[in-house]
């Protein structure tokens, strides 16, 4: 039985692990580049795709033999969504971000006590990275190991928030513990200053410019409590990078999509330096 069950848990892991691939720089896939990707036998990620396709969540074309994501895929879910997701407006507001300046973006969420890439957008550079597919959507960091997640730990109210960080210090290998007033004290700050500039987590070399998006009214259609979500640019330490700029076009940028800002937007081109 619990051989069954954890057969069951695998492969809805690796429905989203499929999904996940698919990005601005991976539109298409094939089955080996699947296998290459994650390491799994080739006969089981050939079933795997088919179903999805059957299901209506890829399409495969038959003269490639490569899938990709059906809008079934991309509609699952919507419907209790924000609207800024529900209407594309917060993936319009990435693309337009990677095209202006160049770099990586990513969109944030809290799972846990981790911070995980719920969305990612590749610049015009490779970040260097300990992992071999480098970062890409549904990688999850402790909250303590980013600044990204450090600015979603700050939406968490005290003294919740405090337990959740000894619970983080308690739990990290020796090479990771921290102080924890210095810890409180750093996530003040963000909280303060609204946004999170610094370390960018998951294996790699990079940094994290990040702000929060603004929280969306409760209504019938979305009941829940709303959950953080934070964006953010995800670049390598450059004396190219301004990170202060960096900033003020991501504040401006959330504003805009909550529909407050009318000042133009600042002028940031960092392409040709990404």
């Amino acid at each position: 039985m619990r051989s069954a069950e954890s057969n069951k848990a695998k492969i809805a892991h690796r429905v989203i692990e499929v999904l996940d691939f698919f990005d601005n720089k991976h539109t298409q896939a094939t089955v080996m580049d699947i296998v290459r990707r994650y390491n799994w036998p080739q006969s089981s990620t050939s079933e795997l795709l088919s179903s999805l396709a059957n299901l209506g969540l890829l399409y495969k074309d038959p003269s490639t033999r490569s899938y990709c994501p059906t809008p079934r895929a991309a509609l699952l879910g919507t419907a209790t969504q924000p609207d800024m997701l529900r209407d594309g407006r917060l993936m319009e507001l990435v693309d337009r971000l990677v095209a202006q300046t160049g770099l990586c973006v990513a969109v944030f969420g809290m799972v846990g006590v981790n911070t995980q890439i719920f969305s990612w957008r590749v610049g015009n550079a490779t970040l260097g990275t300990s992992r071999a597919s480098g970062l890409c959507g549904g990688m999850q960091e402790r909250l303590t190991d980013s600044a990204a997640g450090l600015l979603l730990l700050s939406t968490i109210v005290r003294p919740r928030r405090d337990g959740v960080i000894r619970r983080l210090n308690a739990e990290a290998p020796e090479s990771r513990k921290f102080n924890f007033s210095a810890m409180c004290q750093q996530i003040q700050a963000i909280e303060s200053a609204g946004h999170a500039c610094g370390v960018a987590g998951f294996g790699s070399i990079a940094d994290v410019c990040a702000v929060l998006l603004p929280s969306p009214p409760q209504s019938a259609i979305q009941p829940m409590v709303h959950q953080p979500i934070a964006l953010g640019f995800v670049y390598e330490p450059s004396n190219r990078i301004d990170v202060e700029e960096l900033t003020a076009l991501l504040k401006f940028s959330v504003a805009r999509l909550a529909g407050q800002g009318e000042q133009p937007s600042p002028v940031v081109q960092l392409s040709s330096a990404a």
